[in-house]
């Protein structure tokens, strides 16, 4: 039998694809997963760690059912940024990437930018919307949708070459956690790319429903380079890479008027300088190579 890529949210056992591939089950066959819409769920059953005080499942899908992650960006200058964050992310990927793990995974442009090289992109939400759009909007072969939780993550040890969590971070209840669930299925000689905004001062509302503070964009914690690092492992730290990116300035002059006709390196070059002269940065990203 070949190597299990899936495992059990709950008790860990190993999963395997049955000969129609249209359900994953365990070697005793006791456990059984049918694929629906093209996209595999395995959410755990039973309640565990790093659950918050509210359903944060349920919550995540009344957003994404709410809110189109694949509907064009109006702002071109909100376009331009998010471009250069992915140029960013995939300037990290080692040479050699044979399975990607997309955390929290959006409107998939993980998955777009992956399609047709060969590569196995998994498409992970714990949304059953945006999982199902990925697969139905980039059908290629190795591309899977999947609904989970990082937390009971359904995923062996030592499977990816790449795992991306790009503006996932400040929204979980334990980043930590979060951190210490990702970096098992981390395949040796591969990089975890994490991004989330940098220093942001977080603001609330008092909700109309519930009488309590609630957070702008549901961001839950603000990072620093030390702060993020530090929720690594401590044998992990001195190794991991922390960079802060995105001049607010420039984003605020509307430079990207100039600056998407840049390359990449070009662009990064004038980010730097322009961060040296007045550091004000939007994005932190930490990266972790085992």
């Amino acid at each position: 039998m070949t190597k299990s890529v899936f495992q059990d949210p709950d008790a860990g056992q190993a999963l395997y694809w049955s000969p129609s591939g249209e359900a994953l089950s365990s070697e005793d066959g006791e456990m059984t997963y049918a694929l629906d819409k093209g996209v595999i769920r395995l959410l755990p059953k039973k309640e565990g760690e790093g659950l918050s005080s509210f359903d944060y499942q349920d919550h995540y899908q009344k957003d994404a059912e709410a809110f189109d992650y694949f509907a064009s960006w109006e702002d071109p200058a909100a376009v331009h940024e998010n471009e250069r964050l992915h140029q960013m992310i995939l300037a990290q990927a080692p040479k050699q990437v044979k399975r990607v793990l997309d955390v929290g995974c959006g409107s998939a442009w993980v998955a777009a930018h992956f399609a047709n090289q060969g590569v196995e992109v998994y498409s992970m939400d714990i949304s059953t919307v945006n999982p199902e759009k990925a697969v139905g909007r980039y059908p290629f072969e190795g591309h899977y949708g999947v609904v989970a939780d990082v937390f009971h993550l359904p995923f062996q040890e030592s499977t990816f070459d790449l795992i991306v969590a790009s503006e996932i971070i400040e929204h979980v209840a334990d980043p930590a956690l979060f951190l210490e669930k990702l970096l098992p299925a981390l395949a040796p000689g591969g990089v975890m790319v994490v991004t989330t905004p940098h220093a942001e001062k977080l603001a609330y509302s008092l909700c109309i429903h519930c009488n309590q503070p609630t957070p702008h964009h549901a961001h839950l914690h603000s990072f620093t380079a030390t702060s993020i690092r530090e929720l690594l492992p401590v044998p992990l730290r001195a190794g991991a890479r922390t960079s802060t990116f995105m001049n607010k300035v420039l984003l605020h002059a509307r430079t990207h008027v100039l600056l998407k006709h840049f390359p990449f390196s070009l662009w990064r070059l004038v980010d730097r300088v322009a961060n040296v002269i007045i550091p004000k940065t939007a994005r932190l990203m930490l990266v972790v190579r085992r």
